[in-house]
């Protein structure tokens, strides 16, 4: 083929590789397949006053946009009300809301919201999830198809987990403090296709992730210190892993090979393990009533007090024995890392299907991103590290990005660059590689818990009360010579 055929070739391959994703645009939370991974170039420089295509303000919520043709989709609450709402992405103008009816709005965390899991989109409907109510379908015209009521989660810093389209199965995970379990439903009709319950996991915010391999279709679970994975077809469990963080906050992403996950918590790092004493030696010490159980007053200051209502499953006011062991023994297994999965795995993989782990430099609520080769991670406090995706070699590690603060937008890449955005709104952009380089810092001007969405060169960001979309200049006409 001579070199004119080949580029001609190239680009008409380039072009429908663009067309393709610009159809799939950015349809779950972390956009295509959960990987956080854009095909097109999005801007490197831009802000308010830079490179905006379009603002308007947004009403408030933590749920990161999703995309399809030309629909935003986000939620929202105000005035006491769950919103789903579609914006046009050319314009920023809304297009329709609808309100959840919720009797209840759950309880959230002061960094959080009731409206902060992410909707899903298959191209034809939007599916929208709240912890106050349950789950709701819409056309792509804000018409319900269906909807599920589900009971409201027991835990005081609310639901976070976003629901997951594979084909024609919607997939929601609702960890709690007791109760959790894995529901699939028909996308189309809302019926039950099959619920796991997950006994022993307790709150947990993170979203499950498709692991792809081998012909296999994975779906991968993160919670209180164990990484599971099920079945899609019928929800039966296929492995196990022990070791990871009471809390689950991130999700997995994964390459060609292996699979990624990062979790990190108080009390599970090496050197600085949280330990309960014995229950009987404790008890006799403080219960002050002689009821047999442990109120809160009645525990010293320290670590476990702190985390009285994880402890108090029923809600009773009271420790009892049972909850006592069953938080000790989670203190006990718990472990903070980056670890790297090998596939195939069956039964307890603990010891056999670990591929490498990193113990420094974990994200709280940041998910990594893998790509080209590497996997990277961002921690509280604007410290970045880059990971050999194969064998974990340490790249670099607590880079110094110079936007300090807090991080629960995950991280997003695209060809030339990759996105971390702290909480005060800094997004520092940073060249993708082995080698760590800061390529721009931005400013948002508010601040930012949800992840950004990319396609088709547009950076789509919500901000505290803003919905903004960037998209880098076009080139520069060279001068026609004469």
């Amino acid at each position: 083929m001579s070199p004119l055929k080949t580029s001609r070739w190239m680009l008409a391959l380039l072009v429908l590789i663009l067309k393709v994703h610009a159809d799939v645009g950015w349809p779950q939370f972390r956009g295509p397949g959960g990987n956080a991974v854009a095909l097109s170039d999005g801007p490197v420089h831009f802000g308010l006053e830079s490179n905006l295509v379009w603002s308007v303000k947004c009403p408030p919520g933590n749920s990161s946009p999703i995309i399809t043709g030309t629909n935003l989709f986000l939620t929202a609450y105000q005035s006491n009300t769950l919103w789903t709402i579609c914006y046009d992405t050319a314009t920023g103008g809304e297009r329709w809301r609808r309100s959840a009816p919720a009797e209840k709005i759950e309880p959230s965390h002061a960094q959080g919201s009731p409206a902060a899991p992410t909707p899903a989109t298959d191209g034809n409907r939007v599916y929208a999830y709240f912890g106050s109510y349950g789950l709701i379908a819409y056309d792509l015209s804000g018409h319900e198809i269906w909807r599920e009521p589900l009971p409201l989660p027991q835990v005081e810093f609310g639901s976070a987990s976003s629901p997951l389209v594979i084909n024609k199965t919607l997939v929601q995970l609702v960890d709690q403090d007791s109760g959790s379990f894995l529901i699939a439903l028909d996308a189309r009709t809302g019926r039950t296709l099959w619920k796991r319950d997950r006994p022993g996991f307790r709150r947990g915010f993170a979203t499950p992730y498709l692991w792809v391999h081998h012909g296999l279709d994975e779906l991968i679970v993160p919670g209180s210190i164990w990484l599971k994975s099920y079945n899609v077809a019928d929800g039966s469990e296929r492995w196990t892993y022990t070791g990871t963080s009471r809390v689950a906050c991130s999700s997995p992403v994964a390459s060609e090979q292996l699979l990624f996950s990062a979790s990190w918590n108080v009390g599970g790092d090496e050197g600085a393990k949280i330990t309960m004493p014995p229950w009987d030696g404790y008890l006799k010490e403080h219960d002050r009533d002689g009821d047999g159980q442990l109120a809160r007053d009645e525990m010293e200051n320290g670590p476990v007090r702190e985390r009285f209502s994880q402890m108090d499953v029923n809600r009773d006011g009271k420790v009892s024995v049972e909850e006592w062991k069953a938080m000790a023994e989670m203190f006990l297994h718990a472990g903070n890392a980056v670890l790297a999965i090998k596939p195939d795995g069956e039964g307890e993989i603990s010891t056999t299907h670990l591929a490498w782990k990193s113990t420094r430099s974990l994200p709280y609520v940041a998910s990594p991103v893998y790509f080209d080769g590497h996997v990277y991670t961002v921690k509280n406090g604007g410290l970045f590290s880059c990971y050999d995706a194969q064998t974990g070699e340490v790249k670099y590690q607590d880079e110094r990005m110079d936007s300090p603060g807090d991080y629960y937008a995950s991280l997003v890449a695209a060809p030339d660059a990759i996105y971390a955005v702290s909480e005060g709104g800094v997004v520092t952009v940073i060249r993708p590689g082995s080698l760590f380089e800061v390529l721009a810092r931005n400013q948002m001007g508010e601040s930012v818990h949800a992840t950004p969405a990319l396609v088709d060169g547009t950076i789509y960001f919500r901000t505290a009360e803003h919905l903004h979309a960037f998209r880098k200049a076009p080139a520069a006409k060279e001068p026609l010579t004469q």
